[in-house]
């Protein structure tokens, strides 16, 4: 009798046991559900300002460009974005750049609208700036590789003055162009020209304490417009980073992807972050220039400071003194 209980006791524990299992099943999914978005959701794609761009501290632009090519090849990046200047083709460190941004556009990447000779909206007439957009776009359109994007130099969208602000949106509109905005910036320039005038004034430079700082403020700023991004819309949106073709950029990109994989950030296509509903968004605040996460962010109300604190230039010195020059 006994061994007979036991046996008709036998299915219910079994049925009790997989119940139990199934719902310690559902609780695990229900929590990879949960978790993954929030490690998968930083999208971000790279961009790269003032092309061609002279000799910076280490390379020829011929040599940086290859460099820079084939370091985001190892680093996986199929589509960063060139923002070109076709005036600087005139120029001597212009020399052989067209052949450059064709490398540029044959290794996947893609090229839009930067003016034609890199002026600030602030300091020119309306009309004169106007003129360098259509002069670039004149060189652009039609080659491979080019997109309909135009981004404004130093980030300067007309500042405190709202009429060539709202010229200049117009006037993008009526040349089928959109903002090529910026929603990460770590003023990667100011490190290249650090780095170019310490070697020039022949001081001593700690190239793996460069490197630290590169990759460091690389993943620091994408993580501050990141949170900044969240607080203001709710969500992390495809973000656009601004870079530019630096020397720096050609040593350190591929460490600097690698950190910010590292972080949870996924590499995306220019073409898919453009792509973000955020693009839509046409802020108005007192000062057009900088960020499109600051903008919006102000426009909220949310307060100063809302750029990454390594963009103040004199605080990102004293920053780069201490630890790359040992400067006291």
């Amino acid at each position: 009798m006994a061994v007979l209980m036991a046996a008709q006791k036998t299915p219910l524990l079994f049925r009790q046991w997989g119940n139990l299992m199934t719902r310690l099943l559902v609780v695990f999914i229900s929590c990879l559900l949960i978790c993954a978005p929030s490690l998968a959701q930083k999208r971000v794609a790279l961009t790269f300002d003032d092309i061609p761009r002279g000799t910076g501290a280490f390379f020829t632009p011929d040599e940086r460009a290859i460099k820079l090519i084939a370091a985001l090849k190892c680093a996986r990046v199929e589509q960063a974005a060139f923002f070109v200047n076709p005036g600087s083709l005139i120029q001597p460190h212009g020399r052989g750049g067209e052949e450059r941004i064709q490398a540029y556009v044959a290794a996947g990447h893609v090229i839009a609208n930067h003016t034609n000779t890199h002026p600030g909206l602030s300091d020119t007439k309306v009309s004169d700036y106007i003129a360098d957009i259509d002069a670039a776009e004149k060189w652009l359109r039609g080659r491979d590789g080019y997109r309909p994007w135009f981004r404004f130099p130093f980030l300067d969208e007309g500042r405190a003055d709202k009429n060539k602000r709202d010229r200049l949106r117009t006037a993008l509109a009526e040349r089928g162009l959109r903002n090529g905005y910026v929603t990460i910036d770590s003023s990667d320039w100011n490190m290249e020209a650090l780095t170019k005038q310490a070697f020039a004034e022949g001081k001593s430079v700690d190239m793996e304490a460069l490197k630290a700082l590169y990759i460091e403020t690389f993943v620091d700023a994408a993580n501050f417009y990141d949170q900044l991004a969240v607080k203001t819309l709710g969500r992390s949106p495809a973000h656009v980073y601004l870079l530019h073709e630096t020397d720096l950029a050609a040593l350190y990109i591929e460490d600097a992807i690698a950190a910010l994989r590292a972080d949870g950030w996924e590499i995306i296509s220019a073409d898919e972050a453009f792509a973000d509903p955020l693009g839509q968004q046409v802020p108005d605040v007192p000062s057009a220039q900088g960020t499109l996460t600051e903008s919006l962010a102000w426009q909220k109300g949310l307060p100063a400071p809302r750029w990454y604190e390594r963009n103040y230039t004199p605080l990102a010195k004293d920053i780069f003194n201490k630890r790359v020059l040992k400067e006291k």
